[in-house]
């Protein structure tokens, strides 16, 4: 079984008197890890589920004494799929501020559902997102032997949790396309009344096409038959349901650099494969370079995120055309880093070896991307 870097993270914090929101897009395996850390707890753990209506009637009468009786003798409280309870923010907030001692676990598959939870959680709530699996999580079950042979497949099919019971390339893409028609697109579908399930697909199509470069929403509009508001309505939708994340341009205002468009990146590379129907072999593609650079921004992001503080991640490019994929920053310390599909040693551009002299450079490719994974 794979260990998920989220469960020290989790596990850690379970004494304290907090709830933990945990996020993530569908099927990123949120209800197996939670099995996992009830299993080990069962005695001091109650199980609920958001979408049983039992459990809504359950947890209907908010009062102390309703909740109380309902744990009573438990420290540990699971809620999967709690977005489904009617006013759960509040209820929780109920338990957490009068109930001695306990931790309330909560799931959900978007940042809607985080929305949802409002302002009662503030100071009360501890916010985890799990992903696709990891570079690290795979290599727990891989060789390293395997670990280039295997490379191709994750650029192509992605991490999901579920692939990893199958080497059969139909029964991947299969499941990848019903991922994201039937799970990822409903979840935006079913929030604010988005109704133009056409364009939005066309517009996570075009956003696929130009993974990498920068994006105009204004060029965007225009090809959709949409107002710029309106992509930038979806774009915005689309990250909440961790399909997509954005990349701003990084500047210490220097007057060529660009700062005020974005990049986007798939979280996933067969969800960004799935969408435009292409998983042709690596060896037969042109757009190889394109994929390398968002598998390799996906894995970063994961690794960042799982360490707890995630540095400021920006892209850097300057009007004359000089650019860095990936800019980190931390405090006063600048990494940047550069993907390359074929192994190569990239040269720092000029203009930003002289803007930030102690700022560290690296040349991303698949002989050495694990050393910053």
């Amino acid at each position: 079984m794979i260990v998920r870097e989220i469960m020290p993270r989790l596990e850690g914090r379970l004494h304290e008197q907090k709830i933990t929101l945990l996020l993530g897009a569908r099927r990123t395996g949120k209800t197996e890890l939670l099995r996992t850390v009830f299993k080990r707890r069962q005695d001091e753990a109650l199980w609920l589920n958001g979408e049983d209506m039992d459990t809504a009637a359950l947890l209907e009468y908010r009062s102390e004494a309703n909740y109380r009786r309902i744990l009573s003798g438990k420290r540990l409280l699971i809620i999967d799929e709690a977005q489904y309870i009617p006013d759960i923010a509040r209820k929780a907030k109920l338990m957490i501020d009068t109930i001695q001692p306990l931790h309330i676990i909560l799931t959900g598959s978007s940042a809607f559902d985080l929305v949802q939870m409002g302002d009662p959680l503030v100071g009360r709530s501890i916010t985890l997102q799990l992903f696709p699996l990891s570079c690290r999580e795979w290599s727990q079950q891989e060789s390293p032997a395997d670990a280039g042979r295997l490379l191709e497949d994750k650029i192509l099919y992605g991490n999901y949790p579920e692939l990893t019971r199958t080497s059969n390339s139909s029964q991947r893409i299969e499941y990848l396309r019903e991922l994201v028609n039937t799970y990822l697109l409903r979840d935006i579908l079913a929030f604010d009344a988005v109704k133009n399930a056409r364009k939005l697909q066309a517009l996570l199509q075009l956003i696929a096409f130009q993974v990498g470069s920068e994006v105009s929403t204004d060029e965007l509009g225009k090809q959709l038959g949409i107002s710029k508001n309106t992509v930038d309505r979806y774009l915005d939708l689309l990250s909440k349901v961790f399909i997509l994340f954005p990349r701003t341009g990084f500047s210490r205002n220097l007057r060529k650099e660009v700062v005020k468009s974005k990049k986007w990146y798939f979280y996933d590379n067969g969800i960004r494969n799935a969408v435009l129907g292409d998983f042709t072999l690596l060896s037969l593609r042109t757009d190889k370079g394109q994929l390398w650079e968002q598998y390799f921004m996906g894995e970063r992001l994961k690794y960042n995120e799982y360490q707890g503080i995630p540095p400021d991640s920006f892209f850097w490019r300057t009007y004359d055309q000089q650019e860095i994929d990936l800019v980190e920053v931390r405090g006063q310390q600048i990494a940047a880093f550069e993907c390359k599909w074929k192994v190569a040693s990239a040269k720092t551009p000029v203009a930003f070896a002289k803007a930030y002299p102690d700022a560290v450079f690296h040349t991303v490719h698949p002989g050495n991307f694990t050393d910053w994974l």
